[in-house]
Order: C-alpha cells, then sequence, then structure tokens
C-alpha cells in the first residue's frame, strides 16, 4: 500500500463519491477539452485538494455535502 493510499483509507468513501461529481462538473462539450480533462484527471495531483477538505472536515465531526 502506498503513502497516499493510507492517507486515503479513512476516507475512501468520501473520495469514491466525489470523484463522479467531478467528473460531471467538469463535463464539456468539446471532444477534444474533454480528452484533455480525462488526462489530467489520471494523474492523483488533482485529488489532494479535495483529500485535506475531507481529512480537515473528519477532525472537526462529520463529512457533509
Amino acid at each position: 500500500m502506498s503513502a497516499i493510499d493510507t492517507i486515503k483509507t479513512p476516507i475512501r468513501e468520501e473520495m469514491d463519491n466525489f470523484q463522479p461529481y467531478f467528473r460531471n462538473y467538469l463535463k464539456s462539450k468539446s471532444a477534444l477539452l474533454n480528452l484533455i480533462i480525462a488526462y489530467l484527471l489520471k494523474s492523483k495531483g488533482k485529488q489532494m485538494r479535495p483529500m485535506l477538505v475531507f481529512l480537515s472536515a473528519q477532525l472537526n465531526g462529520k463529512v457533509n455535502e
């Protein structure tokens, strides 16, 4: 298990729920732009901010919408 997987363990459910929302939010009518967005989403760097938000929320109670 990688270090990032260890960090994501307590927020796995939140991250799983977030991914479809994030992809849908970035959806475009342009096929080329969708291709570029798909490429960018494959990098795990775009997950850092949501992970920090979910971890911070758990430190202060419960994660909600």
